[in-house]
């Protein structure tokens, strides 16, 4: 078997080069000669060898019945491994590969066999020194000696594994076959796999192609996690332009009816007053600038009062205060928007030809309040209280905040109002109410 042929000459290879070193330093020049001649031999065996594997690969890969695929693999198991990587549908995976150990001739012996497949190697003489050189670079993988001086693999490994930037690269231990033991607690504390040493040049280039191909779809399941997760922050920042934050919140946990009574709710409804007049005879796209234009600065100041807008209705604004949280001055913020609300209409008048103007019912009271719609979610509000502040709204003069007597009781302290006497509401008959005309100064 082609394998039982490798193994050897891929032992006297490593070992005789690091022997080599040792006599180049000893002076001992007869024997360097002899070793020379010996490694050459065994390189150009090697070269022999790596052709047929190669050429064996190939057909493997490319053969046109499994029966003859399976044949030309009996030579060798571990074409097996090989075989895909010359198939045009498996292009072989390199990366940026940090290796680690504190032995000169391993360390070159493996650099050049990284560069030879593609690779782009990046020495560590320690692990105090791959950690100071992780510190600045990325790699794609690290093949780590478990036995050095100062600080071994296992501690280099735990140093890598508790780092939230560095856990995720995928390590080989590099170790002699007498340390199955401690290769088994480095696997235990996070690392992929290892390569026992004499290494061979088949095994290693699997166990790097195995472990790069795991860090690709591990890097790409983390991009699409990231996808998934910025795609989900603009899904919940589209729900939070529609519904309540805290809405959002309840939808996002589950909850399938939403539906909730607020006993002390202020109500306000804006209608621009001769709209519809104004819109026949404007072109379409200058009408809903200027629609936008005030509809936005409403949304702006209601936002900056913490009172919820409810929704739009052609040219009427629908605004809650004390809704979907409790807040005990509801009253006093709705009085403080409708307020706002004409001193911006009229700053917004100055900057344009067409001059709106609004009137405004407020009124205060209890409310059921609830998500209703499958496909397109709306945060509404229901029941007697809405239907005033509605009713007030219409019979309201343009430019007055016309309120129940109810907003009058509880504001009369901090604001200034003007009777208007008893008005008639449709469905709900005569009722007192007052015009909101300012803040009261207090001295």
């Amino acid at each position: 078997m082609l394998h039982d042929l490798r193994n050897p000459l891929n032992a006297i290879k490593g070992y005789g080069e690091m022997l080599l070193e040792d006599i180049v330093d000893a002076g001992a020049v007869s024997l360097r000669q002899d070793l020379e001649r010996l490694l050459t031999e065994a390189a150009r065996l090697l070269v022999s060898l790596e052709w047929i594997v190669n050429f064996t690969c190939y057909h493997a890969a490319t053969a046109e019945t499994e029966d003859e695929r399976t044949r030309l693999m009996a030579a060798d198991p571990l074409l097996a491994i090989r075989a895909p990587d010359l198939s045009r549908k498996h292009p072989r995976e390199t990366g940026r590969i940090l290796v680690v150990d504190d032995n000169a001739s391993n360390r070159d012996l493996l650099l050049r066999r990284l560069e030879r497949e593609g690779h782009q190697p990046i020495e560590a003489r320690s692990g105090r020194q791959a950690l100071q050189i992780l510190e600045e670079e990325d790699v794609d993988l690290i093949l780590l000696d478990l036995m050095m001086p100062d600080m071994n693999g296992l501690q280099v490994l735990e140093r890598l594994k508790g780092s939230k930037r560095l856990r995720d690269i995928p390590v080989i231990m590099i170790s002699g076959l007498q340390e199955t033991g401690s290769v088994i607690r480095c696997i235990e504390a996070g690392a992929e796999d290892y390569l026992p040493k004499p290494f061979d040049q088949v095994l290693l280039r699997a166990r790097i192609h195995a472990c790069l191909e795991r860090k690709r779809w591990h890097d790409r399941e983390l991009g699409y996690l990231a996808q998934l997760k910025a795609e989900k922050e603009k899904s919940d920042a589209l729900l939070r332009s529609i519904l309540p934050g805290q809405i959002v919140g309840r939808l996002n946990g589950g909850e399938v009816v939403i539906a909730d009574r607020f006993e002390n709710v202020t109500i306000l409804f804006c209608d621009l007053v001769g709209f519809t007049k104004v819109a026949a005879r404007i072109a379409p796209g200058d009408l809903v600038e200027n629609l936008n234009r005030i509809f936005s600065a409403f949304d702006a100041l209601a936002g900056s009062l913490g009172v919820e807008k409810i929704k739009t209705i052609g040219d009427a604004y629908m605004a809650a205060a004390g809704l979907p949280e409790v807040r005990p001055d509801h009253a006093e913020v709705m009085a403080e928007l409708a307020l706002r609300m004409l001193e911006t209409l009229e700053g917004l008048n100055q900057a344009t030809k067409i001059r709106f103007r609004a009137r405004i019912g407020v009124h205060t009271g209890p409310v059921v309040a609830g998500v209703i719609g499958m496909n397109k979610f709306i945060y509404d509000v229901w029941g007697d209280t809405v239907n005033v502040a509605s009713r007030l709204e219409a019979c309201s003069l343009p430019g007055r905040i016309q309120v129940s007597e109810e907003i009058q009781r509880a504001l009369e302290q901090s604001y200034e109002f003007e009777p208007r006497g008893v008005v008639s509401l449709r469905g709900k008959g005569r009722m007192a109410t007052a015009f909101l005309t300012g803040r009261r100064h207090t001295s």
